[in-house]
């Protein structure tokens, strides 16, 4: 007999309880109690959270259920969290699926382009624009002996599709996230609203962001990756952004005021150069997590490196999975180290 039977009983709800009462799938914990009682181990079914909780359990829905039929299970709550979910899967892929469709073609375009593209052509390639970015000789050697050396080891091809993934995510996370950033910094209102939203995507964790686009697309389809990393990703640049415009100087803006400035002179030429730096210290934080979280969407097709990473964990190849792990941790410090010298440099330029 549950605990709170009597309680039901005692508040004359006994015939609310049973009125809709019927014999639905049983949980784990009832088909083991009625396994030991047709062994003979008893005929009452033992309240386990009872006894665990010194007599007094918890009023949790299933512990109210098996007192009272009308109140529904935990199995029935989450149940009904998922078929809300496919209620409006249908109208949300009508809706997201042309909105993203660009996203899909940049990722297999610059997936294709990266592995059609030689050695040869391509390293020297990423060399020029590290040195364009950093003029810095240490960084462009270190990604240098970095990507010749993940080719000597066979992992470049690996790494390169890692790379192209991170670059798409990163440009889409920087076009969406610098606006909107701006927009927060411009409006009180917005900043509150967006607040929480930002403070949910970071604190959830990185596997949570994948179940529900399973659903919504195909895993054949590079968009199913490509929303999780931009998802997960964007959170940095989007609150640099708005930090850093929030952090101009009121003594600055009333002097471009007083020069007559319009909104837009003043953000383009005032606000967005000094914040900059602040910019650049959010892009930084989202290639880091797009790199991130390049690895976890390897669980859903996402090639790379993390292909490599989940091969080691489900064929217990060590070896596999230590190699390809400190590759990705090579092209991350790569990816740190060249935007940080290139913020070094925006840095001095605004000095």
């Amino acid at each position: 007999m549950s605990f709170y039977s009597g309680v039901f009983d005692g508040l004359g709800l006994r015939e609310w309880c049973d009125a809709d009462k019927q014999e639905g799938p049983m949980t784990m914990a009832q088909l083991l109690a009625r396994k030991k009682a047709a062994a003979g181990g008893g005929g009452e079914e033992v309240d386990a959270a009872a006894e665990a909780a010194g007599g007094f359990p918890f009023p949790s829905l299933d512990n109210l259920h098996s007192a009272c039929d009308a109140i529904p299970r935990t199995r029935d709550f989450t149940t009904g969290a998922e078929q809300a979910f496919l209620d409006v899967k249908d109208p949300m892929k009508v809706v997201l699926d042309p909105m993203t469709q660009p996203l899909s073609f940049l990722l297999d375009w610059a997936l294709a382009l990266f592995e059609w593209l030689p050695w040869f052509v391509l390293i020297p390639a990423l060399l020029l624009l590290t040195w364009y970015a950093t003029r810095a000789a240490g960084v462009v050697a270190l990604v240098a002996a970095t990507f010749l050396g993940m080719a000597f080891i066979d992992h470049y091809d690996a790494a390169a599709q890692t790379l192209a993934i991170v670059f798409v995510c990163t440009i889409f996370c920087v076009a969406l996230g610098v606006p909107i950033g701006i927009g927060m910094a411009r409006n009180d209102t917005a900043q509150r609203i967006l607040i929480p939203v930002l403070d949910m995507l970071q604190t959830l964790p990185t596997f949570v962001y994948l179940i529900p686009l399973i659903f919504l697309f195909s895993v054949t389809e590079s968009k199913l990756y490509g929303i999780a990393i931009i998802l997960y990703a964007i959170v940095p640049v989007i609150r640099l952004t708005n930090l850093g415009i929030r952090l101009v100087d009121k003594d600055v803006i009333e002097a471009a005021d007083a020069f007559g400035m319009t909104d837009k002179q003043k953000l383009f030429g005032v606000q967005i150069p000094l914040a900059l730096p602040n910019i650049m210290a959010g892009v930084n934080q989202t290639i880091m997590m797009s790199l991130a979280m390049v690895v976890i969407a390897s669980l859903v097709s996402a090639p790379g490196l993390g292909v490599l990473v989940l091969r080691g964990i489900r064929n217990l190849e060590l070896g596999v999975g230590l190699v390809s792990g400190l590759c990705i941790v090579l092209l991350a410090i790569v990816l740190d180290r060249s935007t940080k010298a290139a913020l070094s440099r925006i840095d001095k330029s605004e000095r």
